[in-house]
């Protein structure tokens, strides 16, 4: 009789450890004083505080903030074209993007990586783009997991999964409850498709279509693979820089991260009673690749508005006399933005201006 071992079902143990020693470097880069050494551990941690007096973050009552979320059907297109040092920064994104609109100081990221097979080198590249999403987002990737599941995926396929923690001064919470007639609303560019709706693109771009990864898009001046590959833009450190430039005074009233839903079901989702945003139309710049997808794919208006970011990856409620001041504060951080609504009495919900 023939001894079982794990390497014959599938997970080679030698191979495991191999791409387990590639990843704390990647981890250590996004590292601030306050992560604790805790490599051969099972599990991170982070001080809510700085030790030093020089960056003290002195809090009152904080109140921690978590988010999670997957990369959608984007991960085929990346398995597509084998680029793979992207998708990460796309995982982190999507959860900081959302903890960030709460009002929250990012602190740190746990990535969850799945895969068929022990493959060093792809994991690698994976965990690559997770790192850079985690430095730009000012958040340190603290730990993850790398499942190996036999079976699970075809050779070379994976999924991911991400989980971020942010902090908020209980005081300075952003929850919808102050947005009041008269404030307006700024739309934040969006680099693109980001990261929603690649179910409808992939059906649209691949079978309808029948374009080829390494195909080049004249109406957009790139391939297919440079357009659907283009990472999610994280908005943690301009964000940031507006809520710590008004810690005194109650500017920023809601914060929308723009995904799956489009701009009207997400700045509807934390809005108060007896309050009603209107938006207007042509009011901002539409990347070219909207008008493009919609075309190839014959797409109605409305679905486009309800499946894709049109453009705008966050929104912001703000007191109107301030709009000016957080728009030019946003352009120095070479993020563009457009007043692209008002808030009015009326019933609570989101419609276009007539």
């Amino acid at each position: 009789m023939t001894t079982a071992t794990y390497k014959d079902a599938g997970i080679d143990l030698d191979r495991y450890q191999e791409s387990m020693s590639r990843l704390p470097r990647l981890m250590h880069r996004t590292y601030s004083p306050r992560v604790m050494s805790s490599d051969g551990g099972f599990a991170g941690m982070f001080r809510l505080d700085f030790a030093n007096r020089l960056f003290n973050r002195d809090y009152q009552d904080p109140v921690l903030v978590a988010g999670a979320d997957g990369a959608g059907t984007k991960v085929k297109v990346a398995q597509m074209a084998d680029v793979h040092n992207t998708i990460g920064i796309d995982l982190v994104a999507m959860c900081a993007n959302d903890v960030i609109c709460c009002g929250a100081e990012l602190l740190f990221f746990l990535d969850h990586v799945v895969m068929p097979e022990d493959d060093p080198s792809l994991l690698e590249q994976i965990v690559k783009g997770v790192s850079d999403g985690c430095v730009e987002a000012d958040c340190a990737l603290l730990g993850g997991e790398t499942a190996i599941h036999p079976g699970s995926h075809a050779p070379g396929e994976y999924d991911v999964a991400g989980f971020c923690v942010g902090v908020v001064e209980r005081a300075h919470i952003i929850d919808g409850k102050s947005i009041a007639p008269s404030d307006v609303v700024l739309g934040l560019a969006a680099n693109g498709l980001h990261d929603n709706g690649y179910s409808l693109v992939r059906k649209v771009v691949f079978q309808a279509a029948g374009l080829a990864i390494n195909d080049t898009i004249d109406e957009l001046g790139c391939t297919v693979r440079e357009e659907l590959l283009r990472p999610t833009t994280i908005y943690a450190r301009p964000i940031r820089r507006v809520l710590n430039y008004y810690k005194v005074k109650n500017v920023v009233h809601g914060i929308a991260h723009i995904t799956g839903g489009g701009l009207p079901e997400n700045l509807g989702r934390s809005l108060p009673d007896n309050v009603q945003v209107v938006l207007e139309r042509d009011s901002w710049q539409v990347p070219a690749v909207f008008p493009w997808l919609q075309q190839l794919g014959d797409i109605n208006d409305d679905e486009m508005s309800r499946v894709f970011n049109m453009g705008l990856g966050l929104a912001l409620i703000v007191s109107a006399y301030y709009a000016d001041n957080i728009q030019r504060m946003l352009q120095d951080d070479g993020l563009k933005s457009w007043q692209v609504g008002q808030v009015v009495e009326g019933a609570r919900g989101v419609t276009w201006a007539e």
